[in-house]
């Protein structure tokens, strides 16, 4: 577990992770040593998984989002969707679940040809039934920030 003070680092990380550890050590009242030395603690325990820019899809001409619902046949195919659904770069999310779907894709494309294509690509997967998309009109919470018990 995570004390108060690794609690308030993640906090300033998760709001700006560009943030240097001078910076955060000044802004909790430590030194920066101290500060770097949880930052790495927190980096190897997995806690924080990673330092990413958050690119506006729109903003580099990928106009169309998408979430696609898989439904296969059974679980056989498992981790080959995985697979290739982490080697398709349209996919920038993707999540098994319950229910009617085995799995949930979050996808980016330049236009609605470009879905049309990919959902073309994704129906022929091995063991994929049928897709059942939404297109997302508008996005007004999206992120990774989450609250830290």
């Amino acid at each position: 577990m995570i004390d108060k003070v690794d609690h308030k680092i993640l906090e300033i990380l998760q709001n700006t992770g560009r943030d240097s550890a001078s910076h955060i050590a000044t802004e909790i009242g430590m030194s920066v040593p101290a500060v770097s030395e949880r930052i790495h603690k927190l980096e190897e325990s997995g806690i924080i998984s990673g330092y990413e820019a958050i690119v506006d899809p729109k903003k580099v001409g990928l106009d169309v989002a998408a979430i696609i619902t898989l439904v296969s046949e059974s679980s056989r195919n498992f981790d080959e969707i995985v697979k290739l659904a982490n080697e398709t770069q349209e996919v920038v999310q993707c999540f098994t679940t319950t229910g009617a779907g085995s799995h949930l894709l979050i996808v980016n494309t330049e236009n609605s040809e470009s879905l049309e294509w990919l959902l073309r690509e994704i129906q022929s997967w091995p063991g994929v039934l049928r897709t059942e998309t939404q297109l997302i009109l508008s996005s007004y919470k999206a992120g990774h920030h989450i609250k830290i018990p």
